[in-house]
């Protein structure tokens, strides 16, 4: 079974790109973050085609979750717990091939001295908050998305740079790690120990060709489904397209018999 996991910064401007990943790779599973469209105008057709059905929420201009499956989606569920009815789009749940698979995207948090920076941890904590009243990691799930955090001095370019800055602060790392202790594992780390292997480059500056990146999408996976995991990778080539979105997908193989 692959499941993916992409950022596609807007996915009308991004369909043709991603067809084509999908057409060349062949996942069973793709979760989608940044949508940036209301449900009537995602590009379902184009997906139905290639043999996708997809359940999503979206929202016009800014973020939006879907999850696009070769098999059946139910026990369909949008948002976090405790989401009222206006809030932003940013996590959908499904069950698809016997797996819980969870796609969020986590706020930005834009800086660390502004308001929406606590918005980000609180969001994270509220996330960890979902998986306990909603999951349990005893089942085989996946909870994958971009979470503009990077983990690790080997997730981020120039760490020291990086240090206390957003997207690799102390706060977050935290925030994070207490997601993962609800009993998840990082599934590209589980196979991968390299540094310098990222998923997202800012579009200015050359930084895509210079490889200053970070890590900030993964796929996390609970403890039955590290034991069956054939492969994970982070796949560059779209990042070349004329067009791109910001991020690489990155694509886990697990073997379930």
């Amino acid at each position: 079974m692959k499941i993916v996991s992409w950022n596609v910064n807007g996915i009308r401007a991004r369909i043709d790109a991603v067809a084509a990943f999908l057409e060349r790779n062949e996942p069973d599973v793709l979760g989608i973050q940044e949508t940036k469209v209301v449900d009537d105008d995602f590009p379902f057709e184009e997906l139905g085609r290639l043999g996708y059905q997809v359940s999503l929420a979206g929202q016009p201009a800014y973020n939006g979750v879907a999850i696009a499956s070769r098999m059946p989606l139910t026990d369909v569920k949008v948002g976090l717990f405790d989401d009222g009815p206006d809030a932003e789009k940013r996590l959908i749940a499904v069950t698809t091939g016997g797996v819980r698979v969870v796609c969020t995207y986590v706020p930005n948090g834009k800086s660390v001295e502004l308001p929406s920076f606590q918005e980000k941890l609180r969001f994270l904590e509220r996330l960890r908050t979902t998986l306990d009243v909603t999951a349990s990691p005893d089942a085989p799930l996946v909870l994958l998305g971009d979470f503009n955090v990077a983990r690790e001095a080997r997730d981020v370019y120039d760490p020291q740079a990086f240090a206390g800055r957003l997207h690799f602060h102390p706060d977050e790392h935290r925030a994070l790690d207490r997601v993962l202790a609800f009993g998840l594992f990082d599934a590209y780390r589980a196979l991968h120990e390299d540094a310098g292997r990222y998923s997202w480059w800012d579009y200015r500056s050359g930084d895509f060709r210079n490889n200053r990146g970070l890590r900030i999408d993964y796929l996390f996976v609970t403890q039955g489904l590290r034991d069956r995991l054939r492969s994970a990778v982070i796949d560059v080539e779209p990042r070349r397209e004329p067009k791109p979105s910001d991020h690489a997908p990155v694509m886990i193989e697990l073997d379930l018999g």
